[in-house]
């Protein structure tokens, strides 16, 4: 499939639960009207693993089996997307259940590290219990084969834009994208959760046969810490968003040998780390 012609939700049965559609009153100056509007759907999401409760997020009830493995895998659950057995969801009267299955060792592993998440929209570090757990330990990514082109991070930023379906229905949700080398985005999820949205498409990219490496993540959010934390243990050297970065995200993505970019639009952006790692071809200003 063309990355052009890929719909993130398409593959997924019952996308329509990202959304909803609820009575509002719409005011300005002068009066008001009753209507309709599309509001994005945030639900609690329970993951358990070997049936022992670990974390629980507030995400947008779509592609929860990759935002379970993306999830595993970032937050150094598992090694491997082999390493998660098998992901069942469940609903309940308060949310979702996904139960994840992992081999005894990481559970033992989860068990010594006793951290308990509970997690809110937009936040990363709830729970986590000494600022150990915080940082860990980023060795430097290899230099790319080749630098990345202004080109690709403008066609990357232009598809970002219009290829936000909750977005674009709702405008409050977030979205993660990997880009190819040309800048194609060939997977893109939404989510009400920054890091919610990046761990789905860091799921579905440990299952696809990519050499993630050879591409790199936008994101339509802020560059926090924990995001540049996630993109790198995906083994992804580059991170390009929308919004600001903070000044952690700046110092692991340099130390981590990252190309930071944020204040990314189609034809402007501010490279924070490793600008030898783009070459701007004559493309930004």
């Amino acid at each position: 499939m063309h990355p052009a012609d890929y719909d993130p939700l398409s593959d997924h049965p019952g996308s329509a639960a990202g959304h909803c559609v609820g009575p509002v009153l719409r005011a300005q100056a002068g009066g008001a009207r009753a209507g309709q509007d599309a509001i994005a759907c945030e639900q609690a999401v329970a993951l358990e693993y070997n049936g022992i409760a670990h974390a629980a997020l507030l995400a947008s009830p779509l592609h929860i089996e990759e935002l379970a493995l993306g999830f595993s895998f970032t937050e150094g659950i598992i090694e491997s997307a082999d390493e998660l057995r098998d992901v069942a969801v469940h609903a309940t009267a308060e949310g979702l259940v996904a139960q994840v299955q992992i081999p005894a060792a990481r559970l033992h592993a989860l068990k010594l590290r006793h951290r308990n998440l509970a997690g809110r929209t937009g936040c990363g570090l709830c729970g986590v219990e000494s600022l150990a757990q915080v940082r860990r330990d980023l060795p430097p990514l290899p230099v790319p084969a080749q630098p990345w082109t202004g080109r690709a991070l403008e066609r990357a930023l232009g598809e970002l834009r219009r290829r936000q379906p909750l977005h674009n229905l709702t405008g409050a949700t977030h979205a993660a994208a990997w880009a190819d080398a040309q800048g194609g985005l060939a997977y893109l999820y939404e989510d009400v959760g920054r890091h919610n949205a990046l761990d789905k498409l860091i799921g579905r990219l440990l299952r696809e046969p990519v050499e993630r490496g050879r591409g790199f993540v936008v994101v339509s959010s802020r560059a926090s810490f924990e995001m540049v934390q996630k993109t790198h243990a995906a083994g992804i050297g580059a991170l390009v968003a929308v919004s600001a970065p903070t000044s952690l995200a700046v110092r692991l993505a340099d130390e981590a040998r990252m190309m930071l970019a944020g204040f990314a639009r189609e034809n402007r952006y501010t490279i924070y780390t490793h600008p030898e790692h783009l070459s701007l071809d004559g493309t930004a200003s």
